[in-house]
């Protein structure tokens, strides 16, 4: 199999020298087994190290929610303080987006929904994917006559944890904090960029590939690893399920895919599309592992309802924190988006009330469903609360959800937070125009969770 993937380690190669964005390695070696390669990238002046194998023993740095995110830069309502551009990530021609995981008819499918408009500057990348797309047809096809039918008589599928939240609120930072007990498995960033194929290819990939991905997201300086974890919602757009991230590709568009963030206004036929594609995927990743999954996507804050009716037993982990630095670092995380992942120049027209629409959409749905959960399995936690004492909130969502485990866990979690005590996260300062709508979308929620109309807050315990 390994040579059947040289040709897309060649396309990516190839793709990377044409742009001049990434030139031979200067040296090679091993540090502790693992292949490393010191990769020059002229562009950036700057030379990385980055390991042919990328687990979650590297921390996300203490937190999701604020990084070094630039000066402000199309926030024009927020004032970002200690950003620079040069700390934030930016993505080569050479590195894999997320739609390099789609099948050529998937692939097909987005780009006629959207008449073909891809910007010229744009065409080289659009060109790369679709060569891919072949590719992962291809893949495709060999996974399923391999491992369909083994798949398919998998019996019992743990239900999941589901970790929710809305953008930017350290949905992340949580997430890869359970992922270290080892009762637990996840969908890594390779499974939800190649769901067609990963259980026959992920070993060449996050093997010997690793070199095509930068140590960090675009819009923060969390690192990231084809072996680290991810959100599921990459994996259902692949798969061909509408999702809101499928927009981002198109920018300049108007939005195609809002229904499927609270899946109303579905019919009936599309929401069981939804829910046989949710239900595959995690299928095969069970198969691959069969611990008990943590997924996390934002998306699935508003899909309590749905999420129940397929995984009854679900414990759910509802994360919250200040509306008035989730929301602007949230405009920038969705500029970052489609900058990295557009096929178009984005304009970034309407892109603070579009966040401002969406998390209306999101936490409506959610307060209107929440009850349908037992409330021993659906625990809150404040972001603020996690980074001040990580060890007392963890033992306190162990326990609420009836989760074994936690002293044999601890070590780790205590490892990890050491790992990254010294990271300063960054301080917005929204204008009063923003922070005046913030408290008009929000107060509910400001209410509910302790959060006050001045930024301050009070234990979550007096919330109401």
């Amino acid at each position: 199999m390994a040579s059947g993937l040289q040709p897309l380690a060649m396309i990516a190669l190839t793709a990377s020298m044409a742009a001049g964005e990434w030139t031979p390695p200067r040296h090679k070696g091993t540090i502790n087994g693992n292949l490393r390669l010191d990769v020059h990238y002229p562009l950036s002046r700057q030379s990385i190290s980055l390991r042919g194998t990328r687990g979650i023993g590297a921390p996300a740095r203490i937190a999701d929610a604020d990084r070094p995110e630039g000066r402000g830069r199309g926030v024009s309502s927020t004032k970002a303080i200690n950003m620079a551009d040069s700390d934030v990530t930016r993505f080569p021609m050479r590195t894999p987006r997320v739609w390099h995981g789609m099948t050529f008819p998937v692939w097909m499918r987005l780009l006629a929904s959207h008449r073909f408009a891809i910007s010229p500057a744009r065409l080289p990348m659009a060109c790369i994917i679709s060569g891919f797309s072949v590719f992962n047809s291809l893949s495709k096809f060999i996974e399923e006559a391999c491992f369909a039918r083994r798949a398919a008589r998998l019996t019992v599928v743990p239900d999941p944890v589901f970790v929710i939240g809305h953008w930017r609120t350290g949905t992340t930072l949580l997430h890869e904090l359970l992922v270290l007990d080892d009762q637990f498995s996840f969908p890594s960033l390779y499974q939800c960029m190649a769901p067609h194929h990963f259980l026959h290819t992920s070993w060449f990939v996050t093997r010997f590939l690793g070199f095509l991905l930068p140590n960090t997201r675009p819009m923060d300086n969390v690192s990231i690893g084809w072996n680290r974890p991810q959100e599921d919602e990459f994996a259902l757009g692949n798969l061909g399920t509408p999702s809101p991230y499928l927009d981002w590709a198109f920018p300049n568009h108007p939005r195609q895919n809002d229904r499927y963030l609270d899946l109303e206004g579905l019919t009936a036929a599309e929401l069981q599309h939804w829910k046989d594609t949710m239900q595959w995927f995690v299928r095969r990743l069970t198969y691959h592992d069969p611990r008990r999954l943590v997924l996390k996507s934002p998306t699935h804050t508003a899909r309590i309802k749905t999420l129940l009716e397929l995984y009854p037993r679900a414990r759910f982990i509802h994360i919250v924190r200040d509306p008035y630095v989730v929301l602007p670092s949230t405009f920038r995380m969705w500029r970052k988006m489609a900058d990295v992942l557009g096929l178009q120049i984005p304009r970034h027209e309407n892109l603070e009330d579009t966040v401002f629409r969406t998390y209306t959409q999101m936490y409506r749905s959610f307060d209107q469903q929440r009850h349908l959960v037992d409330p021993t399995r659906i625990v809150d936690v404040r972001y603020e609360d996690l980074v001040e004492d990580p060890l007392a909130q963890m033992e306190r969502i162990y326990q609420h959800l009836s989760l074994k485990g936690f002293d044999q866990v601890a070590p780790k979690l205590r490892e990890y937070w050491q790992q990254g005590r010294d990271y300063r996260t960054n301080k917005y300062e929204p204008s009063a125009e923003l922070r005046g709508r913030i408290s008009e979308h929000c107060r509910s929620y400001m209410d509910t969770y302790g959060y006050q109309a001045a930024g301050a807050s009070v234990p979550l315990e007096k919330a109401g």
